[in-house]
């Protein structure tokens, strides 16, 4: 197990990876296996969060309350630098900026606001609706201005209004949220290669974030160097374990409802599990101390 210190500064991720790579942690069992692949730096997003951890849907039921605790919890399990899910900031400008001070002060290195109308839902859903790119704008400029120093935190600004204004507005949009001082923009729900390279080709040179939701996104699959080759710097995967996990425990509970024995092939020991979760660290520290 390894001692907590100060996580790498986003920019600096950003320079030594291209793209970002950003799987998404549910809970700090699975931000622990994150670090222990060997990826840089991970994200905690909605959707996978709100489904492990109260069994619902990401529209709207969870709020700032809730995702703090679950961010201080998540983070016990990695000392990798971490992107949280912010939501649509949970209400106007001073809500935001609340919010980034909660999320500075659990030591998050980077967070996304959205511009979706309340009551929000996941990005890849349909029937969403933005609020006026005035009023997104006061919540980035709030955003970058709550940061206790310039750089302290990475702020992404995330647009939905692909669907529901279209493309052109859309890039309106992102033209206004860099200019308010977000450091990344983030396009939410390309629908297709043309889209993907139209808003890579608007933004060049500008710091681009896409979401690659596998297992029923709208948006069509690439390698990360694919999509680092269209522009794009940081790539969210925020289904692709929880997906996997959700089936791995459905096929545990069908197994022991039927009375079937565990599978060794499809499950780590008891020896492999105390190893993941650091018992070894802990006794360690308890013959030193104790």
């Amino acid at each position: 197990m390894q001692k907590i210190t100060g996580p790498e500064p986003w920019t600096a991720l950003l320079q030594k990876n291209r793209p970002l790579v950003l799987p998404a942690a549910h809970d700090a069992l699975s931000a622990r296996l994150i670090e222990e692949a060997g990826f840089p730096a991970y994200q905690i997003g909605g959707f996978a969060l709100v489904g492990a951890r109260y069994g619902q849907p990401d529209i709207d039921l969870i709020h700032l309350g809730e995702r703090r605790a679950a961010v201080r919890d998540i983070m016990t399990g990695s000392s990798l630098p971490v992107l949280v899910d912010l939501d649509d900031g949970y209400g106007d400008a001073k809500n935001v900026t609340f919010a980034v001070r909660c999320m500075e002060a659990l030591r998050v290195s980077a967070i996304f606001v959205e511009d979706q109308q309340a009551p929000k839902k996941c990005g890849q859903m349909d029937d969403k609706r933005v609020i006026e790119p005035d009023d997104m704008v006061d919540k980035i400029r709030a955003a970058v201005e709550a940061r206790s120093a310039p750089g302290a935190m990475f702020v992404i600004a995330r647009t939905d209004a692909l669907d529901p204004e279209g493309m052109r507005k859309t890039l309106k949009r992102g033209a206004r949220y860099l200019e308010a001082g977000a450091d990344a923009l983030y396009v939410e729900g390309p629908r297709s290669d043309e889209q993907l390279e139209e808003i890579a080709k608007a933004f060049e040179g500008a710091e681009l974030v896409t979401t690659m939701m596998e297992g029923g996104g709208e948006t069509p699959w690439h390698p990360p160097a694919e999509f680092a080759a269209m522009g794009y710097s940081m790539i969210l995967y925020p289904t692709s374990i929880i997906f996997r996990a959700a089936r791995a425990m459905h096929r545990a509970v069908t197994d022991l409802r039927a009375g079937r024995r565990l599978d060794a092939k499809e499950a780590m020991t008891k020896d492999e599990f105390m190893k993941l979760v650091g018992l070894e660290y802990w006794q360690d520290v308890e013959k030193k101390f104790g």
